[in-house]
């Protein structure tokens, strides 16, 4: 049976993204009666029972004000130097808001390693379930302060997706300066059609997705569907809402316009979210098309359907599985350092030992260590068309 839109206070745990240009104005700084009425929306459905977590976009903004910046682009150094600023102030400025309702926040800050690294993974989201159970409010943020170019999210809406499979969130909230998915960017395209739900997230909706809008923020819809992804293939549900007005949540509870992106019917469990969660894999291993349907049955895969390996990966890394048609299909844990791995590629297993000197495991990709991407949407997809 389908999934079903339903009232805000009827999901178990939230996870609330604020983007930076809702919080903080270029010019005034923060917009302190905004986030007052956001607290009140979070009050009302912590007394509702519901668990509310945010990850809040803003500390560079809020520094670059607070240190008065030229607009424009920030130097790396600049941008961290006006993080370790805001951090601060925007801590702050949560913890007096929420502390009107009597709700005690907790500041977490992550970078890409501590949801990339399982063992990191399972202590930032120990810290997380304990702050829940203490009933305080965690409010998550990336560490600006210390991610590079070549370590970060970039955004805040695939941090908070991650956040959201992490911790078994039911519901994203995406708040920013758009109120849903558009079939074209509605700025430059007139003609352009409001989605209100998205059962699957199909290359045609992730061709939908345009570039960020405001000089404030990094993300734009393109990552917004990345975090669809995410979230959805963990059976999360997503909504993508405006949050210009005071009391956004309200508003969606009022039936202002947004987007749901419904769940998927068959999620993954919570090893396989993480996997299927990673950003960036460290490789990847090309298969012929009798590894790709042996795959889609729930098959490990095989040396001898293994036709390329790309990428400098060690054993247990995260890499990508890439089908006959260029596209990825499924991600896993690799069995095999990537130079084992070049060695006994399109090779039979009886011949590993052989090969490599010692008798190494059957399978490149255990099926246990393996989650299917693409193939698995297709499947829920033909599963949708036959209940049509």
């Amino acid at each position: 049976m389908a999934a079903t839109r339903k009232p805000l206070e009827k999901y178990r745990r939230i996870v609330i993204k604020i983007g930076s240009a809702l919080l903080v104005d270029r010019k005034a700084g923060l917009r302190k009666s905004w986030l007052d009425a956001m607290c009140a929306d979070i009050a009302g459905l912590r007394a509702k029972g519901v668990d509310v977590l945010v990850v809040s976009s803003g500390a560079i903004a809020l520094g670059r004000s607070v240190l008065d910046l030229a607009s424009g682009a920030l130097k790396l150094e600049e941008s961290q130097a006006a993080a370790a600023v805001g951090q601060i102030a925007l801590a702050r400025a949560w913890s007096e808001s929420l502390s009107r309702d009597d709700i005690v926040a907790g500041q977490i800050l992550l970078t890409l390693g501590d949801t990339e690294e399982r063992r990191r993974y399972l202590n930032a989201r120990a810290t997380i379930s304990q702050l829940l159970k203490m009933r305080a409010v965690p409010i998550i943020n990336e560490n600006d302060t210390v991610a590079t170019t070549e370590i970060r999210y970039g955004d805040n809406d695939r941090l908070a997706a991650r956040v959201a499979t992490m911790t078994g969130a039911d519901l994203l909230v995406l708040l920013s300066d758009i109120d849903g998915l558009y079939t074209a960017p509605p700025h430059l395209d007139p003609d352009a059609r409001f989605l209100e739900t998205i059962v699957e997230i199909t290359p045609e909706i992730e061709a939908m997705a345009g570039g960020a809008a405001s000089e404030l923020s990094r993300g734009g819809m393109r990552t917004k569907i990345d975090a669809g992804k995410i979230a959805t293939g963990a059976g999360c549900a997503m909504i993508i809402a405006s949050g210009k007005v005071d009391h956004p949540l309200s508003a969606i509870a009022a039936g202002a316009r947004s987007s749901w992106f419904a769940p998927s019917a068959s999620p993954v469990t919570a090893r396989k979210t993480w996997i299927a969660g990673q950003l960036l894999p460290s490789g990847s291993l090309a298969v012929d098309a009798g590894a790709e349907t042996a795959l889609q049955s729930g098959k490990s895969l095989l040396p001898a359907g293994v036709r390329q390996v790309t990428g400098g990966f060690s054993r247990g890394d995260t890499i990508a599985i890439i089908g006959t048609d260029g596209r990825e299909i499924a991600r896993g844990l690799a069995g095999y350092d990537a130079d084992e791995a070049r060695q006994i590629a399109g090779r039979k297993s009886g011949e590993i030992a052989t090969i490599l000197g010692y008798a190494g495991r059957a399978a490149m990709v255990h099926r246990d260590d393996m989650v299917m991407t693409a193939a698995r949407r297709e499947t829920d997809m033909v599963k949708r068309d036959a209940h049509a």
